[in-house]
Formats: structure tokens, C-alpha cells, sequence
């Protein structure tokens, strides 16, 4: 979707700014949209019209954060897996990023609303990030069945295992460990799609 220019443009990028120092100040549950109104120098009227509410403006900003993630392009599939995993790893450590995801996760085990909400986020990544396994298929590096959300999917989850489950630390090297991994069931044709005809 293009971005509009302009005034209208300069108007986003204040209040996502604003946003960002307001969560990273004071964390998702004393984060007003009030605040950030005043913050950014704009009426409130003009935040609720185009956001709607405080999740809509921090679901804006957190596909901002996550779209500027370049996705990487090395010519082989585990150095780009390990870049993915670099990017959750500073993902999970952004300011902002990580404790809006927490309280949506929090709210999902409750609210539909919000389980959905969560669960297109993660679909919309996986799809952004299942690029790097489709270029390694046309490579030939990979079997032509590779299921390329399964490989992110499996990329991902120590990770988030981590965080949410076992309290574990999200260390550096996670990244290359998990790449490894994944890259090893790949090869063994673990990852196959069985509904996709091997060419």
C-alpha cells in the first residue's frame, strides 16, 4: 500500500514518533492516546479518524517496525535464516515491539478480537519472511516441495518459546542454532509439503 505524502505524511511520522517515546516511557498499559496526541503536536481528533483507537495507531506503527526489516538476500538459505532469526532477536528487544506484543498476547487468551488480531500479524510475517525459502527453492538449493511457511514457522519457534514458555534467555547466537537446525530437517525432507507435487 503507497503512503500518502505531504502534510499527511509528516503528520503519521510525528505521531509514531510520539507513540514510540510514550510506550517506550511508559510501557503499553500507561500509554494514552491522549499523550501521544499532545506529544506530536496534532488534535486528537485527527488520531481517533485515522487510527480509530490506541491499538490501531500501536498495530501502525508495529508493521512500520517490522516493514523496515530488510529481508535478506545472501544466496544461501542458512545465512539467510540466521538473518531472520537476527531480526526476531532485535525485534523481541525493541522498545516498543516487544512489549506491545506481550500485552497481545496477554489479550488473545481472552479476547477474539485481539487472537485474531495476533494471529494475522504472525501470518502476515511468516509470508514476508517464507521469501528467502522460495528464492532457495528456485535456486534448486532445496527440494521443489519445501513448505516455505513450515521452515519459518520452525525457524521461529525456539525463540518464541523462549519468551513466552520456558523464560529462557533469547541469547545471540539463537539465531545461527535454530538456522542450523531448520536447515538440517530441510535437507532430511522433513519440511515437505504433502500437498504440493514434487517437480
Amino acid at each position: 500500500m503507497r503512503r500518502p505524502g505531504g502534510r499527511t505524511a509528516r503528520t503519521r511520522a510525528a505521531v509514531l514518533e510520539a507513540a514510540m517515546a510514550e510506550l517506550a516511557e511508559k510501557g503499553y498499559a500507561g500509554t494514552r492516546i491522549e499523550q501521544i496526541a499532545a506529544r506530536a503536536g496534532v488534535a486528537l481528533s485527527t488520531v481517533y479518524r485515522r487510527w480509530g483507537n490506541l491499538d490501531g495507531l500501536i498495530q501502525d506503527l508495529v508493521n512500520d517496525i517490522t516493514v523496515e526489516q530488510p529481508i535478506p538476500d545472501s544466496g544461501a538459505l542458512e545465512s539467510d535464516l540466521a538473518a531472520v532469526g537476527r531480526i526476531i532477536v532485535g525485534l523481541h528487544r525493541h522498545p516498543v515491539h516487544r512489549p506491545w506484543m506481550d500485552a497481545l498476547i496477554m489479550t488473545a487468551i481472552r479476547e477474539p478480537g485481539s487472537r485474531l488480531l495476533l494471529s494475522e500479524t504472525i501470518q502476515a510475517r511468516i509470508r514476508r519472511a517464507a521469501v528467502v525459502v522460495e528464492r532457495a527453492v528456485e535456486r534448486g538449493e532445496i527440494p521443489a516441495d519445501t513448505c516455505a511457511d513450515e521452515v519459518i514457522r520452525m525457524l521461529a519457534a525456539p525463540f518464541y518459546y523462549r519468551m513466552y514458555v520456558s523464560g529462557e534467555p533469547v541469547t545471540d547466537d539463537l539465531a545461527g542454532l535454530s538456522a542450523a537446525r531448520v536447515m538440517a530437517a530441510v535437507r532430511a525432507g522433513a519440511v515437505r509439503d504433502p500437498g504440493a507435487a514434487p517437480r
